[in-house]
């Protein structure tokens, strides 16, 4: 799976002249991880970070943490220069836990009143470019790592020493988010799941700012019916 570089239907591959490369910081290695929601970004770089003694960033929570914070303030998410005012000011800190202006919110990001607009938060092309900044001074703080989003091979990393997009198909992506809202105790319906994130692929990969999409060179890695072991020994191949 992993050896074909092939562009998925309804993705636009991204060439790495579309957007100004950084230059990958020297020492660690530098691994980018991409695909939509509930492919299994989160396990693959956390296996990996592991795996390889790495520091490990998750950059979609960076997103919700805007999102959080708007709605925390009242702040209409379509309103974009309030928003990138707001994601210019907020403080976030990215771990195991996640915090906003020094509060632990890890456990309301992924409930579904900031699953609902994250996509729009996500789409708006100011906070795109404070955040990725952010990522950008993570990556050289920290000389390395991995990291994880929806355009981190495209855009913010298109220098990483390896990128990989991560799919799978709907139905196992709408079934794993499903469990992750019962384990983290937010109500979910089987079909409002499969909807919202059908809805969440459209707006993320037809965005004009960094839309969703397979960035030149990745190892595209199906991980249906596959496990993070297995799907590790293939990504470490390519190192």
């Amino acid at each position: 799976m992993g050896r074909r570089r092939h562009q998925l239907p309804g993705l636009r591959r991204r060439s790495r002249t579309a957007e100004v490369s950084p230059s990958v910081p020297a020492g660690k290695p530098v691994i980018a991880i991409d695909g939509p929601a509930g492919a299994g970004k989160s396990t693959l770089a956390a296996s990996l970070a592991s795996h390889l003694g790495l520091e490990r960033l998750d950059t979609g929570s960076m997103y919700r943490a805007v999102a959080y914070a708007a709605l925390r303030d009242g702040v209409d998410p379509g309103d974009a220069s309030t928003v990138t005012e707001l994601a210019h000011r907020v403080g976030i800190q990215v771990g195991p836990a996640v915090h906003v202006d020094g509060v632990d919110v890890t456990g309301e990001l992924r409930g579904p009143a900031v699953t609902r607009v994250v996509s729009e938060v996500a789409a708006n092309p100011g906070v795109r470019r404070e955040l990725v900044r952010r990522q950008r001074e993570w990556v050289a703080a920290h000389g390395g790592g991995v990291i994880e989003g929806r355009d981190i091979g495209t855009v913010v990393l298109p220098d990483a020493d390896l990128k990989v997009y991560v799919t799978a198909s709907e139905a196992e992506r709408a079934r794993r988010r499903a469990v992750e809202a019962e384990a983290t105790a937010h109500g979910h319906d089987a079909v409002a799941v499969a909807s919202d994130l059908a809805r969440r692929d459209r707006l993320d990969s037809t965005r004009d700012s960094s839309p969703l999409a397979v960035a030149e060179g990745a190892v595209v890695v199906d991980s249906t019916n596959r496990s993070v072991e297995e799907i590790v020994e293939e990504v470490l191949k390519r190192l």
